[in-house]
């Protein structure tokens, strides 16, 4: 065979091998299937930061915290995890698959369902992040409503997510000036799936 002719074979082989390699997956499609592997499943927490120390009481300080995978309708483009603080189940937090990358927003309910003053509030991640941790600068829409209801200190909100599948989820709050909230829960121990969430 002339030289010529083994390139073109050669080449030829390399590109069929490329055309069936599997696409690797987005980090926002990788992280929503890492989750969505607990679709169901329900995991205790606990707070593993939780600064400045305030003198007030915490709402978070002493109770059972619970996550629960809970809404896997379409796990690829949106998941549902409520998370109870004791007998509070007001809380949902709602991941959504954007063109860009994810979303996440905090759906807040009063027992009877109704919306709270302060619910879908969140943002957008700004980076492409990882399979294991992606981040949610404050949006605008969430600015807006943060100075609307007097909650100005969460006007630079950063939250994240981190999830390590059949190891440990992690849920954190940022601000600049040091305020640091994070909630890591234990995926190796699924606990009984708490009642549903106020609204649902």
């Amino acid at each position: 065979m002339r030289f010529a002719q083994w390139i073109i074979v050669v080449a030829s082989v390399a590109l069929a091998g490329c055309a069936g390699a599997p696409t690797p997956k987005a980090p926002a499609d990788a992280f929503m299937a890492a989750l969505a592997r607990h679709c169901g499943q329900a995991f205790a927490g606990r707070i593993v930061a939780n600064e400045p120390a305030s003198a007030q009481p915490d709402a978070f300080e002493g109770k059972p915290l619970v996550m629960h995978v809970r809404g896997c309708d379409a796990p690829t483009m949106q998941l549902l995890v409520p998370f109870h603080v004791g007998d509070d189940r007001s809380r949902t937090w709602v991941l959504t698959r954007t063109p860009a990358g994810l979303r996440l927003k905090h759906d807040h309910r009063h027992e009877d369902g109704s919306p709270d003053v302060q619910t879908m509030y969140g943002g957008e991640s700004s980076t492409t992040g990882s399979a294991i941790r992606q981040e949610f600068p404050v949006d605008a829409e969430s600015i807006a409503l943060f100075e609307r209801t007097g909650s100005r200190a969460s006007v630079t909100n950063t939250w994240a997510m981190e999830v390590e599948p059949g190891r440990r989820f992690l849920y954190e709050l940022a601000r600049p000036g040091g305020r640091l909230f994070r909630v890591e829960f234990d995926l190796t121990r699924p606990v009984p799936a708490p009642p549903a969430p106020w609204g649902s």
